[in-house]
């Protein structure tokens, strides 16, 4: 097997959470952001009228572990009548959405509770 088969087998065995780590040390390391081609695409693919958002999608991006069960709690209080397994499994699944199509103010009301949790969010 060559070097490159072998580290994609390696690379196929991280978690998610592992994942997200890897790329941001990658980024750091080398000096680019993954996000960049995908930004400027966007931005090449956008209507040439600039359009104001107002509906956003709250993205839980990643947990730390020691910060998992507030983040789980805080998911509850964000994303009503969710159950304690169906919160369990977003968190333990991010990178995931929690909301989507959400008013500014209820998005950002949402950032704000999971960031205080101790998750990373992103709105999308």
């Amino acid at each position: 097997m060559s070097d490159i088969a072998k580290l994609v087998e390696e690379l196929s065995k991280l978690t998610v959470l592992e994942t997200v780590d890897l790329v941001k040390q990658l980024e750091t390391k080398w000096g680019v952001s993954a996000a960049a081609p995908v930004a400027a695409a966007a931005a090449g693919a956008a209507a040439p009228a600039a359009e104001v958002k107002d509906t956003f999608d709250v993205i839980l991006v990643s947990v730390p572990a020691d910060k998992k069960i507030s983040v789980i709690k805080a998911v509850r209080e964000v994303k009503a009548g969710l159950g304690l397994a169906e919160a369990k499994a977003l968190v333990e699944g991010a990178p995931k959405p929690i909301l989507e199509g959400a008013k500014k103010d209820e998005s950002d009301a949402a950032k704000k509770k999971l960031e205080e949790a101790g998750a990373k969010v992103e709105l999308k």
